[in-house]
C-alpha cells in the first residue's frame, strides 16, 4: 500500500485524534481467547475441567485464568498486514495509538510490547470485560468523544457509531448490517481475507481423501465386482473421508502455535486466521455425525443394491467399529503420540492399514496376509519419508528440532535407513506374493506381475532420492497425486494388472 498523502491541516487533525484499535478479529485475524483455549487443550488438557468454574466467575475472569495458564506466542499471531502497515504509518506521524481490546491485559500488553506502536493499552483486567458498552465507557472516560476506532464485529457497533473516525477491518456481516442501519459509513476499510470457498477445501484437506481409496483395495484385489459391495465401499469411502477431514481440523486447531512458526504450515486456513476456529469446531461435530450415519448405513446400502449379498467380514468388528478405532487413534496422535519419537511413524503407517481393514469390514472381503504384510512395510516407508522431509527442510533453514516433535536434525541419516529398509521390505513381500500359488488363483498370467517389481522399486527409490535432495513436499501423498511421473507409473501398474488377469 502506498504511503498516505495528507494535507497539513488533515495531518494536524489526525495526529491529535487518538486512534483506538481492537485486537481480536481486527489487528489479529483470529480470536486470541479461542487460540489460548486451544493451546490449553493441547498443553494442559486437565485444565479444561476448570473452564466451567472459571466461566461462572465471569468472562473477564475466564480470560485471566486461561491467559495465566498458557503463554500465547504473540510474535507469530496472524496479524492483518494491511492494517499493521497503516498503524506503522500513523505511528511515524506521532499519532497516539491505543490497543483497546476485550482480551486480558496480560496478553494485550505482550502484543503491544512486541509491535511497539502503542501509546497505551485498554483491556480486560480479570474483573471487567472490556467489550461493547464497557469499552465505550472506558473510551469516553479517557478521550471523551474525540477518538477514532477500528473494529470488526457487532460488539464494536456502539463504538463505531460514537467515534469521530469509524474504521473497520475484516468486518462481519452483522457489523456491516448494524452500521448500515445506523447510517454509519467507515472512512477506511482494511480487508485481508481469503474467500471461504478457497479456504474450506484446504482446511478439509480434500486431496487427502486420496488415501481413502485404500478402502476399495480388498475388493479390487479379490476381483469382487458385485454392485452392492461397490456401493457399500463408496459409502464407506465418503464416511471415512468426512471423519478424516474432521480429524485434520482437530489436528490443525491443536497445532496453531506450532504451525504459525512453520514457513509453509503458517498459511493453513486456521493458523493464518482465514477461518474461524469456532467454525472449525462446528464442522468437526457436523462431519463426525454425518460419518457415523453413513457408517451405520453401509450394510443397508449393500443389501439394498444387492439383496442376495451377505456380508461375511473376517473381523468381529463392523465398519463403524473401524471408523471409531481410526478416530480414537488420530485424536491420540494429535494430542500426544505425534510427539513420541518413532511411535508417531508407527501410528501414521497404521492409519493406512486401518483404512484397508475398514474396507474389508465394509465389503466382507478377507484381507490376505500378503496385503497386510505389504501395507505395513510400504506405509511405514511413507511415514518415515514424511518425517525425513520435515527434517531435511529444517536443516536447510538452519534449525535443529521441529516444533512439537521429538526429532533432531542429527537423526536424519537414521530415518533414511529406517525408511528405505521398510520400502524395500515391501518390495520383497510383493515378490513373495507373486511367486505364491495363491496369486495363480486370481491371475492367469502371474509371470507378468513381475513387471510390478521394477515399477515399485523405481517409485520408492525416486521418492527417497527427491527427499534426500530436499525436493519432496513434506506429504508423500501430495507428491504422489501431483507428480506426473508418479501418475504415469500408477497407470503402468493398472496396465500390468489388467494384462495379468
Amino acid at each position: 500500500m502506498p504511503p498516505l498523502s495528507l494535507s497539513a491541516n488533515q495531518l494536524d487533525t489526525t495526529v491529535l485524534l487518538p486512534l483506538c484499535v481492537d485486537l481480536d478479529g481486527t489487528l489479529v485475524k483470529s480470536d486470541t481467547l479461542v487460540d489460548s483455549a486451544l493451546a490449553l487443550a493441547r498443553h494442559h488438557p486437565a485444565d479444561l475441567l476448570n473452564l466451567l468454574g472459571w466461566l461462572l466467575q465471569g468472562k473477564a475472569a475466564l480470560k485471566r485464568h486461561i491467559t495465566s495458564a498458557v503463554t500465547l506466542d504473540v510474535r507469530h499471531l496472524p496479524y492483518n498486514r494491511e492494517l499493521l502497515q497503516y498503524l506503522e504509518q500513523q505511528h511515524a506521524t506521532g499519532r497516539p495509538i491505543y490497543l483497546a481490546t476485550a482480551a486480558d491485559a496480560a496478553l494485550a500488553h505482550r502484543v503491544a510490547e512486541h509491535l511497539g506502536l502503542f501509546s497505551g493499552v485498554l483491556a480486560s483486567d480479570g474483573t471487567l470485560n472490556l467489550a461493547g458498552t464497557n469499552k465505550l465507557a472506558a473510551f469516553r472516560e479517557k478521550f471523551g468523544d474525540e477518538f477514532a476506532y477500528i473494529g470488526n464485529a457487532l460488539p464494536d457497533a456502539p463504538l463505531l457509531e460514537h467515534c469521530r473516525q469509524p474504521m473497520v477491518a475484516n468486518s462481519t456481516a452483522a457489523l456491516r448490517a448494524a452500521l448500515r442501519s445506523a447510517k454509519v459509513t467507515p472512512v477506511r476499510v482494511f480487508k485481508e481475507q481469503v474467500s471461504p470457498i478457497k479456504a474450506w477445501p484446504k482446511a478439509l484437506r480434500m486431496h487427502q481423501w486420496a488415501k481413502n481409496v485404500l478402502i476399495f483395495l480388498p475388493l479390487l484385489l479379490a476381483h469382487e465386482w458385485s454392485r452392492g459391495l461397490i456401493a457399500g465401499a463408496l459409502v464407506a469411502f465418503i464416511s471415512f473421508g468426512l471423519c478424516a477431514s474432521a480429524t485434520y481440523i482437530v489436528n490443525d486447531l491443536l497445532d496453531l502455535d506450532a504451525d504459525r512458526q512453520h514457513p509453509r504450515k503458517r498459511r493453513r486456513p486456521f493458523a493464518s486466521g482465514d477461518l474461524s476456529a469456532i467454525a472449525g469446531v462446528a464442522v468437526v461435530f457436523l462431519f463426525l455425525a454425518l460419518a457415523a450415519v453413513l457408517a451405520v448405513a453401509v450394510p443397508y446400502v449393500v443389501r439394498a443394491v444387492s439383496p442376495s449379498q451377505v456380508l461375511t467380514s473376517p473381523f468381529q468388528i463392523n465398519f463403524l467399529g473401524w471408523l471409531v478405532v481410526y478416530l480414537i487413534t488420530t485424536l491420540a496422535y494429535s494430542l500426544r503420540l505425534k510427539r513420541a519419537v518413532l511411535v508417531d511413524v508407527i501410528v501414521l503407517s497404521g492409519l493406512y492399514t486401518i483404512r484397508i481393514l475398514a474396507g474389508s469390514a465394509a465389503t466382507g472381503v478377507v484381507v490376505s496376509t500378503w496385503l497386510a504384510g505389504f501395507s505395513i512395510f510400504f506405509f511405514l516407508s511413507l511415514a518415515f519419508v514424511k518425517r525425513f522431509a520435515e527434517l531435511e527442510s529444517l536443516r536447510e533453514r538452519g534449525g535443529d528440532s521441529p516444533s512439537g516433535r521429538g526429532y533432531h536434525v542429527a537423526d536424519i541419516e537414521q530415518l533414511r535407513s529406517f525408511g528405505t529398509a521398510a520400502g524395500y521390505a515391501s518390495v520383497v513381500v510383493l515378490t513373495l506374493y507373486i511367486s505364491n500359488l495363491n496369486a495363480a488363483q486370481l491371475y492367469h498370467h502371474t509371470n507378468r506381475l513381475w513387471l510390478l517389481v521394477p515399477i515399485l522399486l523405481l517409485w520408492l527409490s525416486r521418492l527417497w532420492l527427491l527427499a534426500s535432495r530436499g525436493q519432496l513436499d513434506e506429504d508423500p501423498v501430495v507428491y504422489a497425486i501431483t507428480d506426473k511421473r508418479s501418475l504415469l507409473l500408477g497407470l503402468l501398474v493398472v496396465v500390468v494388472v489388467l494384462i495379468s488377469l
